[in-house]
């Protein structure tokens, strides 16, 4: 064979080898150029850069709650992890990360973790414990899965003297004979003694005890329709007075999907001794709800779904002072409402919360509740289920203006930097559930509401890049804000999640392109703001994997971390060696720096307790200063509602927005 011919058919092999695997090489070379498009050091200047965390697989969870504690370390929270099987084993993890241990990724540790936290609520108390509250006490089934008829009862105790327990499997009988199990251990109270207006006499007001049954036989034949309303359900087993004094109340058993169902358990993590310990349990199981830090050091939770799986509109105080609950102002939100503390001790609820609730708009406005001068005014059905009576938003200023109010679901909502400006951002949503007819999936969508309006109402802000729901949004120590993630669909669907990441600059009222993350993230998704300035960004939990929606998701284990461009303009970051850790409001306190010329800005950061991209805990204080000889001497500002008691970290920021590392603080209330 002639040299010729042979390099012929060298040549023609080589190129039917490189026309076959020319996607691949060509993708191969994309990858590579994009690698060293975002590691070159002006493109970090300008965008920022994101890098993965080196997670051991027996530290690897699925995360659906995130806290940084005063140590510096991260708590992230799985709980059951939206696993029943796990849930159904006991199976529940925590992992504490401390990012500060030498080596890249830092160190890690599990944590003992005693009832299932999987979509509870926390919030950051004081004296630096977490308070963390709810979770599971059943999984959901949805109405193809049902096999046996359920339903809501209200058990009644007539009796003064007698506390009852029922058992998990207590048989409960319907007017026609059919026969229901309770599925949870209750404690029934005794009734109460109500002075009734006549001398020497008191009226009975019996106790009432949530429960829900399920039917001992499955199918349709265990299927209940009450004939008028509520009913009264008779408790197998009992005789004589007890027979008469306890009993059940509520309407139809049926075979319709059963929703999650709360637990009553509360805890507080302390991150000194790196446990949880028990408290008082609230008086309701509460599955997604929000918790609140108030002026006084107290928490208020609202919301969420209760012990028989409906949503609770009684909302309880915590005192972190005698670790026990305290009955609050009973109102409606929607579960996961995001509520922040303003400046004159009331609340706002942004309109926005991250799922469960009636999509009617009537219901869910947003507004001002002066919670402080709230009073019950909820008409009670026999079963105990409310209904909203006309003067119940007497203390509830809905606010106008908010576009797209349909889409409120599973978007942000941020108290824009400084805390001082009053001003409340929300970004991204979608509608009340999967899919309404008429309506996007997602919306880009931003609206700001300045409350120190005489009349404040929602502005339409600039759009986001992308129309996405559960888009994470960070505060950082120079004013700006941080969106990323989030998908186009409902929990990812379609393999709909948007690789985007963009910065918010409040005094410009503009978004800003930033490095894209390398995972998309969905419905629980987690994100944070770590002490040395830079991004954790974790979770996802997408419905399916592929696109036409045959295959089912994974929860996403992997965890990056964002490093902001102020990390990466060159400048040396200033530095705080030393001062004060107990600062009392309205005090002064000197910090020993080297670079006080250099700072511009001093920042008290509170860190966030983060869930299903709702934070309400998160928020950046101006602080007034003067420079000294020896460093700067920072005036802490007077009012509590402004800067509730707890741990901060306080940032010194440079001219071109550089932070120092964070040094924590702790404020005090005023003496």
């Amino acid at each position: 064979m002639s040299r010729l011919r042979k390099n012929l058919i060298a040549a023609a092999v080589i190129a039917a080898i490189v026309g076959v695997n020319l996607p691949a090489v060509a993708g191969f070379a994309s990858r590579k150029w994009h690698d060293y498009q975002i590691n070159r050091d002006d493109y970090k200047a300008r965008y920022g850069h994101w890098s993965f965390l080196n997670v051991p697989n027996e530290f690897k969870v699925n995360a659906i709650h995130a806290a940084l504690l005063r140590t510096g370390k991260v708590l992230i929270v799985a709980g059951s992890g939206n696993n029943a099987a796990n849930f159904a084993k006991g199976t529940f993890k925590t992992v504490l990360w401390d990012p500060t241990k030498p080596g890249q990724a830092g160190e890690f540790k599990m944590i003992d973790t005693p009832v299932d936290f999987f979509c509870a609520g926390h919030v950051l108390l004081p004296n630096g414990n977490l308070l963390i509250a709810g979770g599971t006490l059943r999984f959901e089934v949805l109405k193809s899965k049902v096999k046996r008829a359920g339903g809501a009862l209200v058990v009644k105790n007539e009796s003064p003297h007698i506390r009852r327990q029922l058992h998990p499997g207590t048989l409960i009988a319907a007017p026609n004979g059919r026969l229901y199990r309770t599925t949870a251990h209750i404690t029934v109270p005794p009734a109460e003694k109500v002075e009734s207006g006549v001398p020497g006499k008191v009226r009975i007001k019996p106790s009432e005890t949530k429960v829900f049954a399920e039917s001992v036989v499955e199918g349709a034949p265990g299927v209940f329709t009450s004939p008028g309303g509520y009913v009264k359900y008779e408790i197998q087993g009992l005789t004589g007075r007890d027979k008469r004094n306890l009993y059940a109340m509520g309407a139809d058993m049926t075979l319709e999907k059963q929703d999650f169902q709360g637990i009553k358990d509360a805890y507080e993590f302390d991150p000194i001794a790196e446990r949880y310990i028990k408290v008082q349990d609230m008086a309701e199981g509460r599955w997604y709800p929000t918790m609140t830090a108030l002026p006084d050091g107290k928490v208020m939770t609202v919301s969420g779904l209760d012990t028989v799986g409906q949503i609770t509109r009684d909302n309880e105080f915590y005192d972190p002072a005698t670790r026990t609950w305290i009955p609050g102002p009973k109102r409606f939100f929607p579960s996961y409402p995001a509520l922040f503390l303003l400046d004159d001790d009331t609340l706002f609820f942004s309109g926005m919360s991250a799922g469960y609730g009636p999509g009617q708009l009537a219901l869910r406005p947003p507004g001002i509740w002066d919670y402080r001068h709230d009073t019950d005014r909820l008409v009670k059905s026999p079963g105990g289920v409310g209904g909203v009576a006309p003067d119940e938003m007497e203390a509830f200023t809905p606010v106008p203006g908010l576009p797209e109010p349909e889409l409120n679901e599973t978007g942000a909502s941020v108290l824009l930097p400084p805390a001082q400006d009053q001003r409340i951002m929300v970004m991204g949503g979608g509608p009340v559930g999967e899919r309404q007819p008429g309506l996007p999936n997602a919306t880009a969508r931003t609206a700001i509401i300045d409350l120190k309006q005489p009349a404040p109402r929602y502005v339409r802000g600039p759009n986001l890049s992308d129309p996405v729901r559960y888009p994470s949004a960070v505060l950082l120590p120079d004013d700006t804000v941080f969106s990323f993630n989030g998908s186009s669909d409902y929990r990812g669907r379609g393999d709909s999640d948007v690789l985007r990441a963009e910065v918010y600059r409040p005094q410009s009222n503009s978004f800003h392109e930033a490095a894209a993350p390398a995972v998309g993230r969905n419905y629980h998704a987690e994100g944070l703001l770590l002490p040395d300035g830079r991004v954790l960004s974790m979770g996802s939990d997408p419905l399916f994997a592929d696109e036409a929606g045959t295959v089912p998701g994974t929860f996403d284990q992997r965890i990056e971390i964002y490093t902001p461009t102020y990390l990466h303009n060159g400048e040396k970051r200033p530095m705080i060696t030393d001062g004060r850790r107990m600062l009392t409001l309205g005090s002064r306190a000197g910090f020993k720096t080297p670079d006080a010329e250099r700072i511009k800005e001093v920042r008290l950061m509170r860190p966030s307790a983060v869930t299903h991209v709702t934070d309400v805990e998160q928020r950046s204080i101006k602080v007034d200063f003067t420079r000294v000889p020896t460093g700067i001497v920072v005036t802490v500002p007077t009012n509590p509602a402004l800067v509730p008691p707890g741990w901060y970290m306080m940032f010194g920021v440079t001219e071109k927005g550089t932070p120092s590392p964070a040094r924590w603080v702790h404020i005090e209330g005023a003496r």
